[in-house]
């Protein structure tokens, strides 16, 4: 069974969302826990909470993806913005507890001009400080399309992270596929990709998938997502993701330039091209 969805509001609540996904032929979706430009997150209401979780378990979800805020930046040389990532992803980490063993996606964040290393390193060091042993929530680092000083840019940036993470076992990886396209990385060639992303990482640790096209050429680190079958990846190279032994099996989110309507047509098109 394909697991799709796509990023939906979360301003009116989390079974809203759980019913929106239901709407729109989806069984699992993405939101932002907070302004994904700012720092204000809205109070969870527990019974709303429980009522997603109901909603899943009836309907059969797979895991959903909360986002952390494009802001959250936690390889800054600013010690005040990486002080806000801190808190920002400790209080996120409290909050997904209201809807246990789902996962948590954040961009890695930029070194803005320290280095790689500088910045992984500090990336190392927040999560070594706010992961617990008692979280349910699984922490997923986004691979990244490489603009600017992006951190994530390769599977072995990825890795270094992982390697140096106390609490491996909370950790995780979605891959988008506009960021490994941009990145340099062929979504022709899928086998040799993800035999690598294996060599580096590890498959196991692949927890989700961010399904984007990209408006952009291989290679260019741009990121700019186009809606499916409207760029430079192509149609045929997406339901490969989406049929591969090793992917098949796993939530695939669409971030995609569209209303809910052109969301559902997607939804309804990738479903016609997964194969059983």
């Amino acid at each position: 069974m394909l697991h799709i969805g796509c990023h939906l509001s979360s301003s009116k609540g989390f079974k809203a969302m759980g019913e929106t996904a239901l709407a729109i032929g989806a069984d699992t979706f993405q939101f932002f826990t907070r302004n994904p430009r700012g720092s204000q997150a809205k109070d969870i209401d527990p019974q709303d909470a429980a009522a997603l979780r109901d909603l899943m378990k009836e309907h059969r979800f797979a895991p959903v993806i909360a986002h952390a805020p494009y802001t959250l930046n936690p390889a800054s040389a600013d010690a005040k913005t990486r002080e806000f990532a801190w808190q920002t992803m400790q209080d996120d980490l409290r909050r997904m507890e209201y809807i246990p063993h789902n996962l948590y996606n954040f961009h890695p964040g930029s070194h803005v001009g320290q280095g790689a290393d500088k910045g992984i390193e500090l990336i190392i060091e927040m999560l070594n400080e706010i992961l617990t042993a008692g979280q349910t929530t699984t922490v997923l680092l986004e691979t990244m399309a490489g603009k600017g000083s992006e951190i994530g840019r390769s599977f072995d940036e990825l890795k270094r992270i992982l390697d140096g993470v106390k609490l491996n076992e909370k950790m995780g990886v979605c891959l988008d596929t506009c960021h490994i396209h941009d990145a340099g990385y062929s979504l022709a060639v899928l086998d040799g990709t993800l035999e690598e992303f294996d060599r580096q990482i590890g498959l196991s640790r692949l927890k989700a998938v961010h399904l984007n096209e990209s408006l952009n050429p291989r290679g260019a680190h741009k990121d700019r997502h186009a809606v499916i079958g409207g760029g430079q990846i192509g149609t045929d190279a997406l339901a490969r993701v989406i049929n591969h032994p090793s992917l098949k099996h796993l939530p695939f989110c669409l971030e995609t330039p569209n209303d809910l309507m052109g969301y559902a047509q997607e939804i309804k098109l990738l479903r016609g091209l997964y194969r059983d």
